[in-house]
């Protein structure tokens, strides 16, 4: 499934915001996982198999930290909605006016949704979402279309996800799951689908300052 990415959220980033909110928290680097800081729960050893991407020798530690935060969202999705979203307003700047609506329609889906199994990192998403990311970076392109015959060329994905203004992971995976003003919420559908292997990479961004390129295949 491909889904094309309708529009920029329309929210603006706050970096501050999250920096304070991290600031706060214990010493994430001792953390048992980077949900560590918003709650104990997660330093639970049964997470640690969500850091699946540890050994992906191609990723930064962000980009591994993304897969290893969405692992951890599927892997317990009611703890997630009860201890990172309640965050969201800070962590990405969400602004709660007219379009509650998207926060809330995730609440309510985290709070019902079963488990689903671990994502794995993959060398061939990897490349597909690299090349997309640097090439759009490059000319402040938004959106799906491979601008360049090597981001073509290098194309493998089923699911694929855009983010832009975020270099952070958490911040990246809130964008992606809230999905303000996206009404068909496809980015929220692919990041909980049943895919098996995915890649992320982050890059800078000539309009958006970053992007960071979620490719999942099964």
């Amino acid at each position: 499934m491909k889904y094309r990415f309708l529009g920029i959220l329309s929210f603006i980033i706050l970096i501050s915001a999250a920096h304070n909110l991290v600031a706060a928290q214990p010493d994430s680097a001792n953390a048992a996982t980077p949900l560590s800081i918003f709650s104990s729960q997660w330093d639970d050893i049964r997470y640690k198999v969500c850091n699946t991407a540890a050994n992906a020798g191609y990723l930064t530690e962000n980009e591994k930290n993304v897969i290893f935060i969405l692992n951890l969202a599927r892997m317990n999705p009611k703890l997630f909605r009860q201890t990172v979203l309640p965050k969201a307003h800070a962590l990405n700047q969400f602004v709660d006016t007219t379009s509650r609506v998207y926060y809330r329609s995730l609440v309510t889906k985290m709070d019902s949704m079963r488990p689903l199994t671990l994502l794995y990192p993959d060398s061939l998403c990897f490349a597909s979402a690299k090349t997309h990311a640097v090439s759009s970076g490059q000319i402040g392109y938004v959106g799906h279309d491979r601008q360049t015959a090597e981001s073509q060329d290098a194309k493998h994905l089923m699911g694929e996800c855009c983010s832009y203004g975020f270099e952070d992971p958490i911040g990246i995976v809130l964008q992606l799951l809230i999905d303000q003003n996206v009404p068909s919420l496809g980015h929220r559908q692919i990041c909980f689908s049943p895919y098996s292997v995915m890649a992320v990479s982050i890059q800078p961004h000539k309009a958006y300052k970053f992007t960071a390129v979620l490719d999942f295949y099964y």
